[in-house]
């Protein structure tokens, strides 16, 4: 009952019976007070026109028109009152739900400018406060987005730049005969445009899982042998920096309909990354188990582990919890972005947890039966 009375129909229903009932009650009792001495003025009136001495039939007609005459007077009187009173009634619950709206029409013209932070107040509890809030929110998420965009303009040049500046630098190097025309130069040349190149691939798989513009081709396959070969991949990398690879699957898992190149190269970025920041003497271990109708692939390393406030952001595009890492040291935060979005695209769920720094951490991610 208090929902249905906190809706705005409900309000506008109450304010309309509202106008009618102030207008019956003003309409009545300017009627009771103006009839009775309009129907006395004019039965003076009638009384000094006869003097007494008119017929009965005269003396009935006079009655009678000066009794309609009264209650004419009266009801115009009485409409005129129950008129103003209604019109003060109807602005000032019009303004109620008219305010709030220009607020929100006011607002939606700032941030149409760019003003992002523009809010509205959204104090009742109706359709126009939910209206209120939800404007609020849409407000914060574009503020957000505008950020995102600026940030992400930011990162894109200084990822770009860094590249640039070494290639400068190395030919300014070269050409100057300060550094040597020999195979290790060019190396190093050839490192930097690799970085560009792979910050490039690594944009336009972004914008296509972003906007999902890539297709999936689903084959039945087992969850072993998308683990198995994700480790034969990475196994000489681990065995070089001497940190131990265990896989721990169940085996009885039931086969999963995927993408295999997809999920592959979502295991491949969660092992690789804990493989990084696994120092050596540690251990990656790779475990799927089944969980209700689901699968779930969990990476866990004795790493650096990550601190709570920065486990939300982890999936963010170019988010990087050393913010002075270069993305030789440590990537540009894409590729976990890229996860994520396949992940959803097979109608799973990734996450992330760490006790704290120096605890490990622990990658994972959903897949559903059938």
């Amino acid at each position: 009952m208090s929902a249905l009375r906190s809706s705005l129909g409900w309000k506008l229903l109450i304010s309309y019976l509202l106008v009618i009932v102030v207008g019956i009650v003003t309409l009545a009792l300017a009627a009771e007070s103006v009839t009775p001495t309009a129907f006395n003025r004019h039965m003076t009136g009638m009384q000094m026109m006869g003097g007494g001495q008119m017929g009965m039939q005269t003396l009935t007609d006079d009655l009678y028109s000066n009794f309609r005459t009264a209650l004419t007077e009266a009801l115009l009187w009485a409409a005129g009152l129950a008129t103003a009173s209604a019109v003060i009634v109807s602005i000032f619950i019009t303004r109620r739900v008219v305010t709030p709206v220009r607020h929100m029409m006011q607002a939606s013209r700032h941030i149409a400018a760019g003003y992002y932070a523009e809010r509205v107040p959204a104090a009742s509890s109706d359709e126009l406060g939910q209206l209120a809030r939800s404007f609020n929110q849409m407000a914060a998420a574009l503020e957000q987005t505008e950020a995102m965009r600026r940030d992400l303009i930011g990162t894109v040049a200084h990822e770009l730049r860094t590249p640039l500046t070494n290639i400068k630098g190395y030919m300014e190097g070269l050409i100057d005969g300060v550094l040597p025309p020999e195979p290790e130069t060019y190396q190093l040349v050839y490192r930097e445009a690799d970085r560009l190149q792979r910050l490039v691939s690594d944009l336009q798989e972004l914008s296509r899982v972003e906007a999902g513009a890539f297709e999936l081709h689903f084959t039945r396959v087992t969850v072993t042998g998308l683990i198995e070969q994700t480790a034969a991949r990475l196994r000489p990398q681990f065995e070089e920096k001497d940190v131990k690879l265990q896989i721990n699957v169940s085996p009885k898992l039931p086969p999963v309909q995927v993408d295999e190149d997809r999920i592959g190269q979502v295991l491949l970025n969660l092992v690789g990354n804990a493989m990084q920041y696994t120092p050596t003497g540690g251990a990656v271990t790779i475990t799927a188990v089944p969980h209700n109708s689901e699968i779930h692939i969990l990476v866990q390393d004795s790493g650096i582990g990550i601190a709570a406030e920065h486990v939300p952001h982890l999936f963010d595009r170019f988010y990087r919890v050393d913010k002075s890492r270069s993305r030789a040291g440590g990537g540009s935060g894409i590729g976990l972005t890229i996860a994520r979005h396949l992940v959803e695209a097979h109608g799973g769920q990734i996450w992330a947890a760490s006790p704290g720094p120096e605890q490990g951490s622990t990658f994972g991610f959903s897949l559903p039966l059938g």
